[in-house]
């Protein structure tokens, strides 16, 4: 029998972060702090770039098509990034925080310029968190939330959009775009034409190669199944017995963290000093 709380949730993050290191899995998916009985997450500021321009974006979409630039995206952003400002948003200086917001801010004037599809006309999933069942006989349910998708009225289909803040092109062999072409598939009710990553800080639209669906249940179903496994046994190894998914998470555990707030999905927020001069420089870098 189906049931929402006992079955297994898995998603594009969560899946990813069990393939990188399950120790990393656990650590962000399921350990909660008995102090608070929070889970908790690690901000970063390339996490909290991201989450700014995701939220500014995002938002257009529920506008009308000739409302969606009667304000200025940087002024959406400022108010979007009021959530992730100084150590909310892993910011260790006032220095750091305007370099990424300054590359924020190109990337809207970019997207601005040249707004593509956001200019047409878009579907909204009617879910506040889309998902279906991806095996009711194992209760394992797929869930996550698309960026955008573009609407083609001329034959009724859906563009799948996902837009990209960081500099690294997503793997062939990711399972970002399988999950979502599924959710998609289940969670509303037109075909899709087409999906393509917007890498935004390199101004490029790239259509993928849909895939196929019935390989795409395959191959998250069988990643699931180990998830679950994994849940059940109660066993979460780094296969390297210390990675960099892992440490930061371990690093809070051994107290070296530092508590900024409470997340939208009440997750305790923590932000880690970098370890030496090589990590704070890195931490800046564009």
């Amino acid at each position: 029998m189906k049931d929402k709380y006992s079955a297994v949730w898995v998603s594009h993050t969560s899946i990813s972060d069990w393939l990188e290191c399950p120790r990393a899995y656990f650590l962000k998916h399921v350990y909660k702090d008995p102090a608070t009985n929070h889970k908790i997450q690690v901000m970063t500021p390339p996490l909290a770039l991201g989450q700014a321009v995701h939220d500014v974006l995002e938002g257009l979409s529920v506008l009308p098509t000739d409302k969606r630039f009667s304000v200025s995206l940087l002024e959406r952003l400022d108010e979007s990034w009021k959530k992730v400002s100084g150590k909310r948003g892993g910011f260790m200086d006032a220095d750091s925080e305007y370099r990424y917001k300054q590359r924020g801010q190109d990337m809207l004037r970019s997207v601005m310029s040249n707004p593509g599809p956001l200019r047409h006309k878009a579907v909204k999933i009617n879910m506040e968190l889309p998902q279906f069942w991806l095996s009711e006989e194992d209760n394992i349910i797929l869930c996550g939330r698309i960026d955008w998708l573009e609407y083609f009225e001329e034959d009724d289909t859906v563009h799948i959009i996902d837009f990209k803040t960081g500099k690294r092109h997503e793997r062939e062999d990711s399972l970002q775009l399988p999950i979502y072409y599924l959710l998609v598939l289940e969670c509303q009710k037109r075909a899709v034409a087409k999906a393509s990553y917007w890498y935004l800080m390199n101004e490029e639209l790239i259509e993928q190669q849909l895939p196929d669906e019935a390989e795409s249940r395959r191959r998250l179903l069988e990643v699931a199944l180990k998830i679950k496994t994994s849940r059940n046994l109660k066993k979460f190894d780094c296969p390297h017995s210390g990675c960099r998914a892992c440490e930061p998470y371990e690093r809070i555990l051994h107290g070296e963290g530092e508590l900024v707030g409470v997340g939208e999905f009440n997750h305790d927020i923590y932000i880690l000093a970098p370890r030496d001069t090589a990590d704070a420089r890195d931490s800046i870098v564009l």
